[in-house]
Formats: structure tokens, sequence, C-alpha cells
């Protein structure tokens, strides 16, 4: 059920979506399937994840059961944001779910590394947050070899009263060193 993201031969069109559990990464999910539905594609939520203490922290102190632990809760949020976001009905379009060790953006450029894949992501958290972790978009969007959509939190949409939200997408093919266009859309 989860791997590394690494394609096994295959050439389908992908839909990449970085999931945490969290309302942005929730309206990534429902975004990434509808682009995948639209695109024919297959819908690949990724959900990134690292031993306490990160990297250099596990291999100072190794605990291999600590890190299976670790893992299988990764898997089992990843699975409960896919209940979450679809409410146990199927999307609509094959699902490769994906859970890889790493730090999330690095792993989710790892994941999504094909020119055509198209790589959603919710915005990051609060100023806290984003304060105590590298913002996951701009990394991702600077790095990507892929087309990069960001979107906002189901809340932040519902609070528009307009009825727009906004979306980011970057696209490295754009000419003329344009990287980044805002646009707004329906819903």
């Amino acid at each position: 059920m989860h791997g590394d993201g690494r394609r096994q031969g295959g050439t389908a069109p992908r839909v990449v979506v970085g999931v945490s559990g969290s309302p942005g990464s929730l309206a990534a999910l429902h975004r990434g399937a509808a682009e995948a539905r639209e695109r024919g594609a297959e819908l690949w939520p990724v959900l990134a994840w690292e031993p306490p203490g990160g990297e250099h922290g596990y291999r100072c102190s190794p605990c291999p059961p600590l890190l299976a632990v670790v893992r299988e809760a990764a898997e089992r949020r990843l699975d409960e944001a896919l209940d979450a976001a679809f409410g146990g009905v199927a999307p609509g379009v094959p699902v490769r779910p994906v859970v890889i060790r790493g730090e999330t953006g690095p792993a989710l450029l790892h994941v999504a590394d094909r020119p055509d894949d198209l790589l959603v992501l919710g915005r990051s958290g609060g100023p806290l947050r984003r304060g105590l972790r590298r913002p996951v978009p701009p990394y991702c969007a600077r790095r990507a070899g892929c087309a990069v959509l960001t979107v906002p939190s189901l809340s932040a949409a519902a609070d528009r009263q307009e009825g727009f939200s906004e979306v980011e997408l970057t696209d490295p093919a754009w000419a003329g060193g344009i990287r980044a266009r805002r646009m707004s859309v329906c819903g």
C-alpha cells in the first residue's frame, strides 16, 4: 500500500499531493483528485515523516523499535487523512498512497520527479508553524521540475465572501523566466 514513491515502470500521468492531515492538505487532496479526474491521472497522496529529533538525532541515538512505531503512525495518519478528505468514498481515480521517510519538501520532490507530474500542496500552517519549519510550498515551487499548484485550506476558502479562492500555479516550463502566476478560480 505504501512505498517510496518511485514508479515501478508506470507511465500514467500523476497528480502528487502533499498530505499531513491539516485542513490545507485536505483541501489539496480534494483539488488533487479533481485535477487527476480532469487529466485522467493517478492520485498519489504523499505523507513524509521523520524520526523524532530528525535524521541527525536518530543517527546520534538510533532506536529501530521507535522508528517502526513512528512509521506506522505516519501510515495511519495518511489513511485517516484520506478518509477525512473523501469520507470512505473512492475519489474516482486510481489512488497510490505513499509514506516516505524524509523532510517534507525534499521527499515530495523525490516523488514528483517527472516533468509531466502535477504537485498539489495546501498552504503551510499559521505564522508560528511557519516559523518552526521551512514552508513547503515555496521550497517546492523554487525547486520542482514539474508544475506546482498551491491551494488554500477549506476554511479559508469558505471564509471568502465573494465565493472565490486563490490558487498559485508554478510551472517551470513557462517561458521568459516567469515561474509563478496567481489566479482566482471558483470554489
